[in-house]
């Protein structure tokens, strides 16, 4: 899952979402610079931008109250992988105190993520509540990506809810498509109604900053839970009052069982309350939080970025690559 930094040219003031806002295994993505390719009416409410040009929700002066370093405020925390987190060893992730994970299934019509089989059938024997992802490839129709994802997912009670995970992806080679907010919406609406259809739960909508801020603003498709993708600031900064499930705080995240970076995600309630969804969502019975392992985020201010750090460029990327145990970047995407 990934965040892109730039808003293309042809969006002009338009561009963002903040309009809204004052009212989603880890992916490395060497393509960064090129722009996605997205087309949104929403007004641009606040006029200053950071270098990601995304907008805030939150004043300039009050940013600092709103680190992603936050995310240890929060009591639930679990994981996102794919392939590209190897083979991982679920009884290590379960001890370290991972309390969900999800997992990549699918992306577009044909395309099967290769551990998907043994991650969903290892993480359930390891006792880890999960779920399966659908990455959406915006050049097929909406029947055949839930199709695909269809026939791998089983439809087991005890699973989380199925997620669709959106973004744009420019550095696609094979799809060109510039995504128009309203031919965007009516699309997920078709797929997340496939989904709902063929598994008995509402999906979750899995969104980074800059899709949100172009297609997801104004409450639109607020029916559905959203998992938010923010790595450096809280997601009040970037969401506003949009109300989240899950918090993908940090692509550079490291779990005892998998070798290498993993994301790192919050659910947004007690312990008591991810008890109950738990309960109303699977059927299943939330086992004791691993208090001893407690998730701790220990990046300093100047280590928070909005993208992965394998997105970084020049000078930014040379600096982080000189902290003492920076992380080693995956090095394809997903």
């Amino acid at each position: 899952m990934r965040s892109l930094k730039f808003f293309p040219p042809v969006l002009g003031c338009a561009a963002l979402a903040a309009a809204s806002l004052a009212g989603c295994g880890s992916s490395y993505d060497p393509g960064f610079s090129r722009r996605p390719r997205l087309q949104t009416s929403a007004p641009l409410i606040n006029p200053k931008r950071d270098p990601s040009f995304l907008a805030y929700a939150v004043p300039e002066t009050e940013l600092h109250n709103f680190p992603a370093t936050r995310s240890a405020e929060f009591a639930v925390h679990g994981i996102d992988v794919s392939k590209y987190q190897g083979n991982i060893d679920w009884e290590q992730v379960k001890d370290a105190g991972v309390s969900f994970a999800f997992i990549k299934a699918t992306e577009g019509g044909d395309r099967v993520d290769s551990k998907f089989a043994y991650n969903w059938a290892a993480a359930k024997a390891a006792g880890v509540p999960r779920g399966a992802y659908h990455f959406v490839y915006w050049c097929r129709q909406p029947h055949e990506e839930i199709g695909n994802f269809a026939s791998v997912v089983p439809n087991e009670p005890d699973a989380l809810p199925p997620v669709l995970d959106v973004e744009p992806t420019p550095t696609s080679g094979s799809c060109k498509r510039t995504l128009y907010r309203e031919e965007v919406l009516r699309d997920m609406k078709a797929m997340l109604e496939q989904m709902e259809r063929h598994y008995g739960k509402k999906p979750i909508i899995y969104s980074s900053v800059d899709f949100y801020q172009a297609i997801l603003h104004s409450g639109a498709l607020s029916e559905y839970p959203i998992w938010v993708r923010s790595t450096k600031y809280h997601p009040q900064v970037r969401y506003g009052d949009r109300k989240w499930t899950f918090w993908q705080y940090r692509s550079d995240g490291r779990i005892p069982g998998i070798t290498g970076a993993v994301d790192q995600n919050t659910f947004n309630g007690s312990a008591d309350q991810w008890r109950s969804w738990l309960a109303s969502t699977t059927g299943m019975q939330a086992g004791p939080l691993a208090t001893a392992h407690k998730q701790s985020d220990e990046r300093a201010a100047n280590r928070l970025v909005e993208d992965d750090p394998a997105m970084l460029s020049g000078a930014e990327k040379s600096a982080y690559d000189r902290e003492p145990g920076a992380p080693v970047p995956p090095g394809s995407i997903r």
